[in-house]
């Protein structure tokens, strides 16, 4: 059963505005790494923020895409509005890993939608987005 603060319709506003935004910007995907701001546009709940996670926006989809740590998935699948498929857990084997990143992931189910080659945009002024994530995410997609 799904635990949500507000009516799916109030996440579904924010969202819209949110793409309102991004359409004034020309930004066609927005990767939403700042926990606050995960939670004000899906209702995501979790204290997993210490791992990468994000949402990831796309201008012409109806709702985001979680994507984090396996193990935080079930708290998505809880706290979040989101239907199952686009709730993108991945394997503890990207967690503080030498060969391999969080955004290597996320660059994968970029590529696996087609959405690389759109403006993506990220926020670089999140506590919990580094500067290794962009690298890893501008590396993958150049």
């Amino acid at each position: 059963m799904k635990s949500l603060y507000f009516d799916v319709s109030e996440y579904k506003k924010r969202l819209k505005n949110t793409k309102i935004s991004m359409e004034e910007k020309g930004i066609e995907v927005l990767i939403v790494t700042d926990p606050a701001n995960m939670n004000y546009l899906s209702g995501f709940d979790g204290w997993s923020f210490y791992v990468h996670q994000c949402l990831i926006v796309m201008i012409d989809q109806e709702e985001p895409m979680w994507v984090g740590r396996g193990q935080d998935g079930n708290a998505a699948r809880l706290t979040s509005w989101l239907s199952e498929e686009n709730i993108r857990p991945y394997t503890d084997d990207y967690v503080h890993s030498l060969i391999k990143h969080p955004m290597d992931f996320v660059s994968d189910i970029l590529r696996e939608k087609g959405w690389d080659k759109k403006i993506i945009a990220t926020e670089m002024d999140s506590y919990y987005f580094t500067a290794k994530c962009q690298q890893t995410l501008v590396k993958d997609l150049a």
